[in-house]
């Protein structure tokens, strides 16, 4: 982590003003805490250490939300992250596949977890996955996320492949996106 994180900051253009560290892939939060209480004292040191004191250190964190919790929401606010969360729309929307390692929807820890977002004055936007069964709902799935405190919100198509048929059911086609888009745009 020491390295990396030296590395990125040295690797930054001569002039730069900022550099933003994105935590992301699998689920960042389980790291913990400390982890991240190390890799934000990691960058301010490098920062120091290679002569770039006046280098702006951001952070942002995609997470599904389920294990945020007080001591999270303290630190997120205290180090200024900039946290997306995965979110897919309302419950049955959302719970369609986003479930838990017991196979149950993950739609109430995730809400739980932004009211601890909320409640600590942490700065969150939305990354919605598009995909066959929320497409053909746009005006919900936004309506969803803008009663929920969403100003920003991000929209990724799924497209997988399956070995028999090629394209999996849960991807959403280039019409289907289409139509997801232009219903959002015309609310």
């Amino acid at each position: 982590l020491e390295r990396f994180t030296r590395q990125y900051i040295a690797g930054q253009p001569p002039g730069a003003s900022e550099v933003n560290f994105a935590w992301q892939g699998g689920e960042p939060t389980l790291m913990g805490v400390d982890f991240f209480r190390r890799a934000v004292a990691l960058q301010k040191r490098a920062a120091e250490e290679l002569g770039r004191p006046g280098l702006r250190i951001s952070n942002a964190l995609q997470t599904n939300a389920t294990l945020l919790d007080d001591q999270w929401g303290r630190f997120l606010h205290e180090e200024n992250f900039l946290v997306g969360v995965s979110i897919d729309g309302p419950q049955p929307l959302h719970d369609r596949y986003r479930l838990d390692v017991q196979g149950r929807g993950t739609f109430d820890a995730v809400m739980a977890g932004l009211e601890v977002l909320k409640r600590h004055q942490v700065e969150y936007n939305a990354l919605t996955v598009v995909q066959a069964d929320n497409a053909a709902h746009p005006v919900e799935v936004y309506d969803f996320l803008v009663d929920a405190g969403f100003q920003f919100h991000q929209y990724i198509p799924i497209v997988e492949r399956d070995g028999e048929t090629g394209v999996s059911g849960r991807s959403v086609s280039p019409a289907e996106l289409g139509r997801f888009f232009r219903g959002i745009f015309d609310r």
